[in-house]
């Protein structure tokens, strides 16, 4: 008997045309999987769903749209052990791209029939699941400034025109930064908590090659000077992302924990995958193996810390407990 699997799509996700890549899908699914088709609306998302599946127990959850429609079906997969596939047809796809899943529809296809099944790490921020990151401070702010309007009629450029406008209002902010075993505080523009982030995330890629199922979160700080070195510490990123490397750079700095509470003054903006989350302070704790998903094999490395050069940075080490 075929697998009865559970399609969860976003008719108005991307920029494509909805029912032709519907179409696609089924014609590569429905051979080899028994597909039920749940459309997202403005009443019903994607993580309801994804829940309502996982109470009926079907043998497959995949979701198809944009980044906050995948994070959004994952969260209620976490901790079920129901294998998830993903589909991107959305704006960044950064979630395709942080586990080297294709982003075209025939290449998640077939990683979702034919690839292998990975369990990797999410966590929780105040509460709510995490699956990819949470930025603070320049990330927010951009993220909010490429409304819908700008990625429908500029698409991933949405994001670059939005962070060259903020660019103009760069503000820093005093942080503070805890972990198990050790209080860091210094200013930053930006600060980014990582279970999961595609090279193109350039503000979460103080270490490069962030882990997904190390049972570990990745932390970048970016403490600018001014707007000049600002730009070229996300230039230094995109280069070092790039190439694979971690950053050299004395303004930027990373740590690996499995848990960070982050305090900033004044109170700055988070978003966590893709949409916006709230306000500081939060609290991150990664929650290991909690999602089955399809994906090709990877190999991963990750360098462990860099912290000296940050300005005004005292590094506070507690007691363990």
């Amino acid at each position: 008997m075929k697998r009865l699997a559970c399609l969860i799509f976003n008719p108005v996700a991307g920029q494509g045309d909805s029912e032709q890549d519907l179409a696609e899908i089924r014609s590569i699914l429905e051979p080899e999987l028994d597909l039920d088709v749940q459309l997202t609306t403005e009443d019903v998302c994607a993580e309801d769903l994804a829940r309502a599946a996982v109470k009926r127990k079907v043998d497959v959850i995949i979701a198809c749209g944009g980044d906050g429609t995948l994070s959004q079906a994952a969260a209620a997969v976490v901790g079920t052990d129901i294998p998830f596939g993903i589909i991107s047809r959305g704006t960044a796809n950064a979630f395709a791209c942080a586990l080297g899943i294709p982003d075209n529809i025939a290449g998640a296809c077939q990683t979702i029939l034919q690839g292998t099944t990975r369990v990797v790490d999410t966590a929780n921020c105040n509460g709510s699941p995490m699956i990819l990151l949470a930025g603070i401070g320049f990330e927010a702010e951009t993220v909010e400034r490429a409304n819908r309007e700008m990625k429908n009629r500029f698409g991933a450029f949405a994001y670059i025109l939005a962070g060259v406008q903020q660019l103009q209002e760069l503000q820093s902010f005093n942080v503070e930064i805890e972990t198990e075993d050790k209080i860091i505080k210094s200013y930053a523009a930006a600060v980014t908590v990582a279970n999961a982030a595609p090279p193109t995330s350039v503000l979460a890629q103080g270490p490069a090659g962030i882990i997904a199922d190390d049972g570990l979160l990745d932390l970048t700080i970016v403490a600018p000077a001014n707007k000049a070195a600002a730009i070229a510490a996300t230039f230094h990123l995109f280069q070092t992302a790039s190439a694979g490397n971690a950053v050299e750079r004395n303004d930027i700095g990373y740590l690996r924990a499995k848990k960070f509470k982050i305090t900033t003054d004044p109170p700055q903006k988070v978003v966590v995958d893709g949409e916006i989350f709230g306000k500081t302070p939060i609290e991150i704790n990664c929650l290991p193996a909690t999602l089955k998903i399809f994906v090709p094999t990877v190999e991963e490395v990750s360098p462990a810390e860099k912290l000296e050069g940050l300005p005004k940075l005292m590094v506070e080490v507690k007691e363990k407990q």
